[in-house]
This record gives structure tokens, C-alpha cells and sequence, in this order.
């Protein structure tokens, strides 16, 4: 799938106009249902391997924030052939209690992929666990950057960031 096309079937498929609430708590005449686009397999396929394509060298894992990252981890480490990680929200209160699903080791090498960006506070929670472990997060890299303040606070916490795509790529003025 080449690149325009990879924006035209996730706009299709997405994009939403009316009033929302994001994670933020911003408020938005447009929605990106990051679970609209991560359930087509042709578009799950062809973000992986857009996502693999950020896997330096040295990346030892792939890791994805539950729930919106872990079809997009799942499918970059097929793509990639690495092993990959779910960062959970909050410990489970049953079974072993983690916050790290998947085997994450002291000197790992992670990239950590994200759907949508706003403000970035899930991803760098996540990149928190990550680092807490004594793991390097490689890089932080979403499938949308919205503009709104995302890659400053990313930058700002010490973390590389790249978007496969922006709001103005889908063509979204706000």
C-alpha cells in the first residue's frame, strides 16, 4: 500500500466529525477511532510495517501502551521480528500483578509505538515503565501526531518522537 493510499483508508475509515472529548479532556469537532483503522487488517499490516521501518539496529524490543498500541506492537514485531511488550495502564489486581506484559530485561532497547497523539501523557507513562525496568526507550514513534502539544512534551521528557502521519497529511484543519 503506498503511502496516499495508506491515508486515504485510514480517513475513510477513522475519521469522525462532531463533538468529542479526547484522553486529554480537550474538546474536538474531529475523532481519529484509532480502533476503526487497527481492526482492518490491510491497514494494521501496512502500519507495521511503517513502524518497523523506526526499528534501528540496536532495538531489542517492540513495545506498545495498552490498548491502542498493542495491535500496533503486535503487528510492527511481525513485521520487524522482534519480540513485543504490553505496557498496561495500571497493575492488574490478579495473576502476577504486572504493569509489563512480555519479557522486558535491564539494557532492552525499545521502540514504543502509539496511535494517536495529542498531548503524549499515555505514551510517556508508558515510557516510564519502560525506562523504570533499566530499559532504553529507542524512540517513541505514533501513527498520528494531532498537533497539540504532543511532541513538545515527548522532546521535553528526553525522548526521540516521530509520526508516520499528522492531522495535515489526512488533509484536518481543525
Amino acid at each position: 500500500m503506498t503511502r496516499e493510499e495508506l491515508i486515504e483508508r485510514i480517513k475513510q475509515t477513522a475519521y469522525l466529525e462532531g463533538d468529542f472529548t479526547l484522553r486529554s479532556g480537550r474538546k474536538s469537532k474531529y475523532y481519529l477511532d484509532k480502533y476503526l483503522f487497527e481492526t482492518c487488517p490491510d491497514i494494521l499490516k501496512a502500519l507495521g510495517e511503517e513502524f518497523a521501518k523506526y526499528a534501528a539496529s540496536d532495538v531489542t524490543l517492540i513495545a506498545g501502551a495498552e490498548l491502542g498500541g498493542v495491535a500496533l506492537a503486535a503487528a510492527t514485531s511481525i513485521e520487524a521480528n522482534l519480540n513485543w511488550l504490553i505496557i498496561r495502564n495500571s497493575k492488574k489486581g490478579y495473576g502476577t500483578g504486572k504493569m509489563v506484559e512480555g519479557v522486558l530485561k535491564k539494557g532492552d532497547v525499545v521502540l514504543l509505538v502509539e496511535d494517536i497523539a495529542t498531548t503524549g501523557g499515555q505514551v510517556l507513562e508508558a515510557a516510564k515503565v519502560i525506562t523504570a525496568a533499566g530499559a532504553k526507550v529507542s524512540k517513541i514513534v505514533c501513527v498520528i501526531d494531532r498537533k497539540e502539544g504532543a511532541r513538545e512534551n515527548i522532546t521535553s521528557a528526553g525522548y526521540e518522537f516521530e509520526s508516520i502521519f499528522t492531522k495535515a497529511d489526512l488533509g484536518i484543519k481543525d
